[in-house]
């Protein structure tokens, strides 16, 4: 049987159209025996080839297209893996040549080596003279340069030996490519080297090309219309059957001969990568055991006081399966990041399935108690499970977080760890913008369509042809139609390889003999070409170092405010639990700011869960995610709750696991234990079936193990329609339902920053703001819900502000001066210039802070124009206008000319900006206004028209018309929704809440999800605690030019 010895993958980014499962896909249909995966400068596509390989019964083959430049010597070569020594040389090559350039240089192909490289790392390799890259690709044109083949090929030849070096042969019935393999036949010839035989494949099918043709145009920046030999000479590239390939060849049967030989030679699997964790310092398996032992045993006794002897079995239990599974080193690598965390003045905190471990929490890694939770252990580490554990750490995000991963990055040498890769792939606007370049569409069309696709990845077919025929195109015109085709076949496929948000990857020696290594685009960042599910597949350890704003967020809180419960340092855990005055908070949806339960469906939710204890927290966060939305068990939930709905079970037996969440299955570890009781699953089918619900699941194999649990139900005798409702709850935690432990560590931060909220307003505003973008809401929203909550907000003043926001007076004064990073524009070291200035003296006048800070021109026009500049030299402020006159006059001046004196005071002829136009320069230089809402100035019209304000709408009766208006801050219309779209609307005294149907979506989407302020007809939703209001129609606000010409801040959308 022919191997394929040469086909690339969507992974040779704008060069191959297939992923690599539909290459083996399309092989194992052809029935050919060995394939060979050799994309341009990367094994990033290497794990799934290899893992759709052995599903699909081909044989893989591992190689690298990789450039090499030397001397005159300027051409591409593919390198075929034999051995594993060999699989390390070609991580080795790839890696030194994306050490010499950029990341944008590594786009454009300009990676490369030299002869002395691959001198070096030769063995274990197979070097195939490619014929359709250069130099030898010039064979194929009526005037060739023979002499450059032959210089390139007997370099290539020299390095490898006549044994380890092969010509391509490639023939896809096209006139000039048959001169050049006639040609290349004599080279190999004359060279003493053998021939094969490939198909140089560019995609799996012929159906495939098309989109090659368009990837060839995105990657050269033309169009189809104008690509011309830009483009393959046709659509022969795919694929191909053994009959066909031996009749293309029938005149050189050595090539097939050799092909076959060749792929035998290549035997390696990534299952032989040699990958080994680091140890901890220099112990021995047995001593880093018994270390973690130890260590354990002494922080637990500090955890649990008095000794507690149900944690203290479970820590044996523990602790003897980590030492049975040989991974107390790693609990030990994950212990010493904490620890330097704590030494470093770093909040830190574990998240995810670790909290589900006894071990971790008493490491102090997690903060959560799983003895007490009851926790299912099983979730985080079983010996069914075959990989390392997942410990994710939340870290403040910003410099805080790149400190730990220069840490562990120092720690663990420059070839021992570095960040995973993230593949960044087409989603349905890049990919239609993009596509729809390369077939010429009209710009203007493509920024119409594309600004209405950023949130429907994944939708229906008919969803996309809507957005383009409200574009006024016609989804049957030919060419539009092949538009919106390409667009939907070129989404998911990768685009190119990012980095983790957090992914850190470490090994023992050196990492770039598993995988290849490159600079990341941030400084001293380094990135594999894997991410974190390939490396999970190849069973490398990950720790996910993840930066939240939330931490951050804390951290500084608690750096202000240095004993929270009055006696202990700040902390999450000195947070006092049950505060009535947070949960009163909480329970009344009053949680704009607040980590995990601020937005509109956790607002809406919050009053009827009313939630009062710490497990209604981590019930709240669990429970608005699209898996219980789907699995329909969010009113059930909340009515059981209510006492409207008796709580019942599927069966007895299931008691004990629902009892807590009231018979309702929300978590992962509740569906593990049902599948076990109902269904008599192991631990390790549990497992297995938590795994199937992941977000890459196999509808297969989700199919086979349905089919067991409704075997296992069946002969326990559960009724169909429980078995049903079990099966639905089981199925949606594919969307993204978190484990309990998850929850719970989230739930913590959530509280913590709800009581911070609660008792330290100002404060924690300032540092939300000080952290932003996070969350929800906009700086404006943040800063008018603190004024309504009693935080007196102060204007940006250079002789007051920090660059940060900053609390202001006596302790008990909730007063936030606005930082000097909202100046638009403003470098923070001209900030920083300004603190420092002023820490050595007040500044007299404009020329002594202009002198003294050096703000530039731009940066003091801004701060004039927000009446920033205040000085000790005048009795009567400057107005703003006033301001920036002199600005300009002072400006005009050679620097120098008035240092140490007043300076000139002209009278100036200019009238003093009207508010509104204040607050137009506030939004327009600084985003935010501690001014009047803009819904102020229109009020009284709106008054007129009888449109209700946020505070009158909380008066009005349940079931009434009413018309309501305010600025946009929030959109969203989520997948789990059945196509209602949300509104978020905001004026001078609060939020609105506007719910609208599919139908007047349709209707009116084009003004609601473009209008900045919008006017809503509809009818109030007052139930529970919450109000809303359910819109029959939409409307533009009627706006004065002035108010029209502010510059309104964006709203938060489709998130």
């Amino acid at each position: 049987m022919l191997p394929e010895l040469h086909a690339i993958s969507a992974f040779s980014f704008l060069r191959g159209s297939s992923d690599p499962e539909a290459l083996v896909s399309r092989a194992a249909e052809l029935e050919i025996p060995s394939l060979a995966l050799i994309d341009r400068d990367g094994v990033s596509g290497g794990p799934r080839f290899q893992a759709a390989a052995r599903e699909q019964g081909v044989r893989p083959i591992f190689g690298v297209n990789l450039a090499l430049r030397d001397e005159g010597l300027d051409g591409r070569l593919a390198l075929l893996v034999t051995s594993r020594a060999g699989y390390q040389n070609l991580c080795a090559l790839v890696t030194l040549a994306k050490a010499k350039v950029t990341k944008a240089q590594a786009r454009e192909g300009l990676a490369s080596v030299t002869l002395a490289e691959l001198a070096a790392h030769r063995a274990g390799l197979v070097a195939m003279l490619t014929a359709a890259d250069l130099p030898l690709a010039g064979l194929a044109q009526r005037r060739f340069d023979r002499e450059a083949a032959l210089r390139w090929s007997r370099a290539v030849v020299g390095v490898f030996g006549r044994e380890d070096a092969v010509v391509e042969l490639t023939r896809h019935q096209h006139r000039p490519e048959e001169r050049r393999t006639q040609r290349l036949v004599a080279l190999a010839r004359h060279l003493g080297v053998n021939a094969v035989a490939t198909g140089d494949v560019r995609y799996a099918r012929e159906s495939d090309a098309t989109l090659h043709d368009v990837f060839a145009c995105i990657r050269e920046r033309t169009t189809i219309d104008r690509a011309g030999r830009l483009l393959l000479p046709h659509h022969g590239w795919h694929l191909r059957s053994e009959e066909s390939t031996r009749r293309s060849f029938r005149d050189l049967p050595g090539a097939l001969r050799e092909a076959e030989r060749l792929a035998e030679r290549c035997a390696f699997t990534l299952d032989n990568l040699g990958y080994e964790l680091p140890d901890y310092g220099s112990l021995t398996p047995e001593e880093m055991s018994a270390r973690l032992h130890e260590l354990t045993m002494t922080k637990a006794r500090e955890r649990y006081r008095p000794e507690h002897p149900k944690a203290w079995a479970q820590l044996r239990k523990e602790l003897g399966l980590i030492e049975k599974l040989g991974f107390a080193g790693y609990f030990l690598i994950v212990w010493d990041i904490v620890e330097f965390c704590r030494t470093s003045g770093i909040l830190v905190q574990g998240r995810g399935s670790a909290a589900n471990s006894a071990v971790c929490y008493s490491l102090g890694i997690t903060a959560v108690d799983p003895v007490e939770m009851d926790l299912l252990f099983e979730r985080f580490l079983s010996e069914e499970r075959g990989e390392w554990p997942d410990i994710d750490l939340d870290l403040p995000s910003g410099e805080q977080r790149e400190r730990v991963i220069q840490y562990v990055f120092g720690r663990y040498g420059e070839r021992g760890a570095a960040m995973t890769a993230n593949v960044i792939t087409y989603r349905a606007r890049s990919a239609m913008r993009e596509v729809g370049r390369a077939l010429g569409m009209p710009e203007e069309v493509l920024s119409k369509v594309s600004r209405q696709l950023h949130h429907l990845h994944g939708a229906a077919p008919e969803a996309l042809d809507e957005r383009v025929a409200s574009a006024g195109l016609d989804a049957l015109d030919r060419r539009v139609s092949l538009w919106l085709s390409l667009g939907r076949q070129i989404e998911d496929l990768p685009r190119h390889l990012g980095q983790h948000s957090g992914g850190v990857v470490i090994a023992r020696g050196r990492l770039d003999h598993v995988v290849p290594v490159e600079p990341a685009a941030m400084e001293g960042r380094r990135v594999i070409q894997w991410d974190k599910d390939d490396c999970a597949a190849m069973g490398m350890l990950k720790i996910d170092l993840l930066g939240l704003g939330m931490m951050a967020v804390l951290e500084e809180v608690f750096a202000t405010v240095p004993t929270v419960d009055g006696g202990r340092e700040s902390s999450i855990a000195s947070v006092p639990a049950n505060d009535p005055k947070t949960y009163a908070m909480i329970q009344a949806a009053d949680t704009v700011g607040v980590f995990q339960i601020e937005s509109r469906a956790q607002m809406a939710t919050l009053p009827r869960l009313k939630p009062s204890t710490f497990y209604d927290l981590v019930v709240e966060v669990a429970l608005i995610r699209p898996g219980p939305i789907v699995g329909k068990m969010v009113h059930p939930y909340i009515a059981r709750r209510a006492g409207r709905e008796d709580v019942t079970y599927p069966h007895p037996d299931l008691e004990p696991v629902l009892k807590r969440t009231l018979g309702i299955p929300l978590f992962q570890e509740q569906l593990m234990r049902v599948s076990m009781v109902a269904a008599d699953f192991t631990g390790g089918e549990a497992e297995e079936l938590r795994r199937a619900m992941g977000s890459r699941r196999s509808a297969a194999k989700m199919a086979r193990i349905v089919g067991r649990l409704r075997e296992g139900m069946t002969r326990n005798g559960y009724a169909q329609a429980d078995q049903e409702q079990i099966i639905r709850g089981i199925t949606s935690f594919s969307e993204y339902g978190f484990p309990e432990s998850h929850s719970a560590s989230f739930a913590l931060l959530a509280y913590a920053s709800a009581y911070l909220r609660a008792h330290y307003p100002a404060t924690f505003t300032g540092a939300l703001l000080n952290h932003w973008p996070m969350g929800f809401y906009h700086p404006a929203t943040l800063i008018r819900d603190a004024q309504r909550h009693g935080v007196r907000v102060l204007p940006i003043d250079v002789t007051r502000s920090c660059w940060n926001c900053s609390r202001e007076g006596d302790p008990g004064e909730q007063r936030l001066r606005l930082g000097m990073r909202f100046v638009a524009g403003m470098r923070e070291s001209t900030g920083r210039a300004i603190e420092a200035a002023r820490a050595q003296s007040a500044f007299t006048s404009l020329e002594d802070f202009r002198r003294r800070a050096s703000p530039d021109r731009s940066e003091l026009e801004a701060l004039a124009e927000l009446g920033a500049l205040r000085f000790t030299d005048r009795e009567r402020p400057w107005h703003r206008r006033e301001a920036l006159w002199q600005v300009r006059a002072l400006e005009a001046m050679p620097r120098g000319i008035f240092d140490g004196a007043a300076g000139p005071r002209a009278e100036v002829p200019v009238r003093a900006m009207r508010l509104t136009e204040r607050v137009a320069a506030d939004l327009e230089r600084s985003g935010v206004t501690v001014g009047p809402h803009p819904m102020r100035f229109v009020r009284e019209a709106l008054r007129g028209e009888g449109v209700l304000s946020s505070a009158e709408l909380r008066l009005a009766r349940h079931a009434s018309a009413v018309s309501v208006a305010g600025v946009v801050i929030t959109r969203q219309r989520p997948g789990s929704a059945r196509g209602f779209f949300f509104l978020t609307l905001e004026d001078e005294h609060g939020v609105i809440n506007a719910i609208v149907s599919p139908a007047l979506y349709r209707d009116q989407r084009a003004l609601l999800v473009t209008a900045g302020v919008l006017k809503i007809h509809g009818v109030v939703q007052h139930q529970e605690g919450v109000l809303s209001v359910k819109a029959i129609r939409a409307e533009a606000v009627s706006l004065s030019a002035e108010v029209e010409a502010l510059a309104l801040p964006p709203s938060h959308d489709f998130h």
